[in-house]
C-alpha cells in the first residue's frame, strides 16, 4: 500500500535542463553477510570522479521479493549525505518505473529528492515491442543493448527525469567495452576498493 501510495508521488519530467548537466553520479551496492556495503560516486564528463562517499549498515529488512528499496535504502541515504558534491542525476543499479509498484531507483528519488535513472537485468510483468519497455500498456522505459554478446539493461526513469531522457544518458554514458554506463562501472570499481580496505582492517 505504502509502495503504490508514493507512486503516485513520481514525476517523470525532466526536472532541470539535463543537456547542462556534467555531473553524473551511480550507486553500486554489495550484501556483505548481514550487512550491505552502499558506495557512490560523482564523476565529470571526463569520467573523473570528483566525490565519492560510503555506508556499511546492517540490514534490519529481510529479503522479500519486490520490497528491496526497505532493504538498501537506509545505507543508500547514508552515503549519500556524507557526499560534498551533489550529481544533476543518477544512476541506481535496480529498476524505475518498470517495477510492479516503486522501484528502488524512484523510492531513492522521493527519499532524496535528486533525479533518477533505474539500470536493471531484470524485468517482470512488463511487455517489450522492439526497443520500448510497457507496463499496463503504458511505455515506461527502454531496453539497451551496448554488446551483441551480453545480456540487455532495463533503463527505465525513477523520477523528475523522462524516459528519453534517462535512455539518451544510459546510451551517452557507455565507454566500451565497459557493458554498463562509465559512472556505474566507475562505482563499482570504488566498492571493491572500499570492500577491500575494509577486510584488511578487520583482519
Amino acid at each position: 500500500k505504502e509502495q503504490i501510495k508514493l507512486a503516485k508521488e513520481l514525476e517523470i519530467k525532466n526536472k532541470i535542463d539535463f543537456s547542462l548537466s556534467d555531473r553524473f553520479g551511480a550507486f553500486d551496492n554489495t550484501f556483505i553477510g548481514n550487512k550491505l556495503l552502499s558506495c557512490i560516486i560523482i564523476c565529470n564528463k571526463n569520467y573523473e570522479i570528483i566525490d565519492r562517499a560510503y555506508a556499511f549498515e546492517k540490514v534490519k529488512f529481510p529479503y522479500v521479493p519486490g520490497f528491496r528499496s526497505y532493504r538498501e535504502l537506509p545505507a543508500m541515504i547514508i552515503a549519500f549525505n556524507n557526499l560534498h558534491e551533489k550529481p544533476d542525476f543518477i544512476f541506481i543499479p535496480g529498476q524505475g518505473i518498470i517495477h510492479p509498484r516503486l522501484g528502488l531507483a524512484s523510492h531513492f528519488s522521493l527519499s532524496s529528492g535528486a533525479p533518477t535513472i533505474g539500470v536493471s537485468d531484470s524485468l517482470i510483468g512488463c511487455e517489450i515491442k522492439g526497443e520500448d519497455i510497457f507496463k499496463n500498456g503504458k511505455k515506461s522505459g527502454k531496453i539497451l543493448k551496448t554488446k551483441p554478446e551480453s545480456n540487455p539493461m532495463y533503463v527505465s526513469p525513477g523520477n523528475l527525469i523522462s524516459i528519453e531522457t534517462a535512455y539518451e544518458f544510459s546510451k551517452k554514458l557507455i565507454n566500451l567495452p565497459h557493458k554498463k554506463p562509465e559512472p556505474m562501472h566507475l562505482a563499482g570499481k570504488y566498492a571493491r576498493e572500499v570492500r577491500k580496505e575494509l577486510f584488511v582492517k578487520n583482519e
